[in-house]
């Protein structure tokens, strides 16, 4: 049976049901993830839950170590991800309390986040177009419709830098390029949630319409943080029903992801780095 893993804010490995929690603490190559995974099991299922900003939300999206993050996820034998987030709207109908499930991402990050496990030697090219795993997105979206809550399929997610919020400018340009919501954190997880053919799908919680909607006060932490409150038990509920179908999967989309994607001569890849990344490429590179 697969793992899923669960990448969120703090709370999320109380999920009513999980069962046998323990914390495993996880070394990579590329340092500290941002916390000790939580390991358990829903209804069989094995999961593995990480808060992405650690516990207390001690890292700022552009300081968050992604890789490290996904990195502990594939040594741990996550084959499938639900990413939860926080995001803030771009058009009217997605209001703030309801779901979306997007399908597309446009990274407007800027601070040189390394989005990609394959640097100091070694090259790889891995298909993007359809960033988010269909077969979770369905699952998530179903659940969320199972227990008649406001959810929204497909989409765009832009991931902007942050830690600050947008402008006027930012929110309205990006309402003119048709971008539903907006977030800061899930398309460099997704990214390398690929390369480590883990398949990765987002279940985004509005808590906000950014700063553009003419009756909608300015975004605040305050505002966001009650929102993300009222919703949490939505939340919950929903990977409560997800997680157990995601683990019945017999195939998931980014597992052979890397298959033709590693360009370096395999003569001419550092050893070093062969032992490094032994558990994304160790099936491709002996």
């Amino acid at each position: 049976m697969p793992t899923v893993g669960v990448i969120g804010g703090s709370g999320l490995y109380q999920i009513e049901g999980i069962k046998d929690v323990k914390e495993v603490t996880v070394k990579t190559p590329f340092g500290d993830p941002s916390d000790v995974y939580f390991t358990g099991t829903l209804e069989n299922t094995p999961v593995v839950f990480l808060p992405r900003h650690g516990r207390g939300h001690r890292f700022n999206p552009s300081e968050i170590n992604y890789r490290a993050n996904i990195f502990g996820m594939k040594k741990l034998g996550v084959e499938a991800i639900l990413s939860v987030s926080a995001c803030g709207s771009l058009k009217e109908e997605l209001k703030p309390m309801d779901f979306v499930v997007p399908d597309q991402f446009l990274d407007r990050t800027n601070s040189g986040r390394v989005a990609t496990f394959f640097t100091n030697g070694i090259v790889a090219h891995v298909g993007f177009g359809d960033p988010v795993s269909h077969e979770i997105a369905e699952i998530i979206y179903d659940s969320a419709k199972t227990l008649k809550l406001r959810i929204h399929k497909g989409g765009t997610y832009v991931n902007m830098e942050g830690p600050q919020f947008s402008t006027k400018a930012e929110s309205n340009l990006y309402r003119s390029w048709g971008m539903d919501v907006i977030g800061m954190t899930n398309m460099t997880e997704a990214k390398l949630a690929r390369e480590a053919e883990i398949s990765y799908a987002t279940l985004a919680a509005v808590t906000d319409y950014d700063c553009w909607h003419p009756s909608h006060d300015a975004v605040t932490v305050e505002m966001i943080i009650d929102y993300l409150h009222k919703n949490v038990a939505n939340a919950k509920n929903i990977l409560k029903l997800a997680i157990p179908q995601v683990g019945k999967l017999q195939k998931f989309s980014a597992a052979d992801a890397l298959k033709f994607a590693i360009i370096t001569s395999r003569e001419k890849i550092p050893a070093q780095v062969k032992e490094d990344l032994k558990p994304i490429i160790g099936k491709y590179v002996s």
